[in-house]
């Protein structure tokens, strides 16, 4: 069944992410024709974010569809670690735009140029940015009930693109009912400090993932609350958690009565191996066994 669930979860990521690489073309295309048809640096700036989130989308697709590959001789554990990978190489990605759109705010603040036909601009890139509110809230969606540090990454990306698009949009009203050439590069500048920021939470949390760091302090209570409820289990200690893509690894050691045969050991195990899987899907559990010692209690 648990495979049956990860294979519809992985095909509803895939087709996602691909649907999202081929809406991040169209915008993209779309922001740099009005981007040079006014002028605008806000315009621009927005079109080479678009122009880096179709590069952000491919390497969700490509990282799905790689970490979708089951565990082989050479990996054991699975392919979890590129979706990871992927995202931080969004982020960093995004980092290189942000230096871009500084450096050209900075040059357009010093001899701010005019902007053509900025009703226009405004109308396209309102649409854009309603049209990005939509995606990006469903792609989180998505993310939150598959666990993919890629699309959530990619959500992000939809989500700022919404609002730098709703930034840029204002910039150009303001220029046109004020004349004020300013407000489009000292909102392009804003712009690159958003995006800053935004890249710098989604780089934090794809390296977390990559250098196995321990899964989420709600998530680890709950590990701790199904084995405390099991019955035959005396305690656990050794406990382990990370993540690898959207899968979730957990391994301890449980302490049984020393009595217990092998079998009604194995099968306490298993029922709690069962127990944390299906609570924490997609997730695998091992248990180690361990008897009671009265010797090291205390110590």
């Amino acid at each position: 069944m648990q495979s049956i669930q990860s294979d519809a979860l992985e095909g509803k990521k895939l087709k996602l992410a691909g649907y999202l690489l081929a809406g991040n073309v169209a915008l993209t295309v779309v922001k740099f024709f009005i981007a040079v048809v006014t002028g605008s640096v806000g315009l621009l700036s927005e079109a080479i974010h678009s122009a880096t989130d179709v590069i952000s989308s491919l390497f969700a697709f490509l990282g799905i569809r790689a970490a979708a590959v089951p565990p082989d001789e050479d990996h054991p554990y699975g392919h979890g670690k590129i979706e990871s990978l992927a995202g931080f190489g969004e982020a960093v990605m995004v980092f290189g735009i942000v230096i871009y759109v500084a450096f050209e705010s900075i040059h357009r603040l010093i001899s701010p140029p005019a902007i053509d036909q900025p009703l226009l601009g405004a109308f396209v890139i309102g649409s854009t940015a309603i049209i990005a509110v939509l995606v990006g809230l469903h792609t989180r969606k998505v993310a939150s009930e598959t666990g993919s540090i890629a699309l959530r990454s990619n959500s992000a990306h939809w989500l700022i693109d919404a609002t730098t698009s709703f930034a840029v949009l204002l910039g150009l009203l303001v220029y046109y009912l004020t004349g004020w050439r300013m407000a489009d590069p000292i909102l392009g500048l804003c712009l690159a400090v958003w995006m800053g920021w935004g890249a710098w939470n989604l780089s934090k949390v794809a390296f977390h993932e990559l250098i196995d760091t321990v899964l989420p302090e709600e998530e680890n209570v709950l590990i701790a609350k199904i084995i405390g409820a099991e019955e035959g289990v005396l305690s656990f200690h050794r406990l382990r958690t990370r993540r690898s893509g959207n899968l979730r690894h957990i391994d301890f050691h449980i302490v049984v009565p020393r009595d217990l045969s092998v079998v009604d050991a194995h099968e306490l195990a298993d029922r709690l191996e069962n127990k944390l899987e299906d609570a924490l899907h997609p997730a695998h559990a091992v248990v180690h066994v361990d008897p009671f010692d009265e010797l090291k209690v205390g110590r």
